[in-house]
Order: structure tokens, then C-alpha cells, then sequence
């Protein structure tokens, strides 16, 4: 890729990331407000707060979530490169194998 091309893909990157948090954030604000509501004792200025509060703790465990969730993807990218690297070497190991095989099987052929 060109220099131009990775700097469209990272700005691409960027405004995705933007618009992503932007609807996380309306979505844990929108469920803040409908659960400080719910609260029909509490008086508006509270609700308000109750309502923030909500939205704050539903940011912080998406954000864990996902930090979670990077983690586990770097995990797993490191045991499944493992397990191809492995396998890998099974598979050459078969391939040289099979060709010794056929070139011992074609030298004696060869003999008769």
C-alpha cells in the first residue's frame, strides 16, 4: 500500500472509532435517562445525576468489555499461530516424507 493509502485507511480508522464512541455514548446516556425516570420519587436534578451516574458505570463496563474482549483476540492470534506454525511443520515434514517415498520407489523401479 502507498503512504497515501494507509493515511486514508487511519483516517477512515479514526472517524469510525469517533462515530462508534458517539453512539456508545448516546446509547448509555439514553439508558441512564430511562432508568433514573423510573425513579419517580427522586426529583428531576436527581434523576439527572442518577441518570449521568448510569451512563458513566455503562461506558466504564463497555470500555472493559471491550478491553476484555482485545485481549482474548490477542490470545488467541498467539495460540492459533502456534498451531499453524505446527502444523505447518507436520505438513512439510508429510510432503518430504512422501516424496522421499517416491523417489526410493522410483530408484528401485528403476533398477528392475
Amino acid at each position: 500500500m502507498s503512504e497515501r493509502s494507509d493515511e486514508t485507511a487511519a483516517g477512515l480508522a479514526r472517524i469510525e472509532g469517533y462515530l462508534i464512541s458517539q453512539a456508545a455514548l448516546g446509547e448509555a446516556r439514553k439508558e441512564g435517562q430511562a432508568f433514573a425516570r423510573a425513579l419517580t420519587w427522586l426529583g428531576p436534578g436527581e434523576q439527572d445525576e442518577i441518570g449521568d451516574r448510569f451512563a458513566q458505570y455503562h461506558l466504564r463496563l463497555r470500555r472493559d468489555m471491550l478491553a476484555a474482549t482485545v485481549a482474548r483476540s490477542a490470545e488467541l492470534k498467539e495460540e492459533y499461530t502456534r498451531r499453524y506454525v505446527r502444523l505447518r511443520r507436520r505438513v512439510t515434514g508429510l510432503a518430504l516424507a512422501a516424496f522421499g517415498l517416491c523417489t526410493a520407489a522410483v530408484v528401485l523401479l528403476c533398477r528392475l
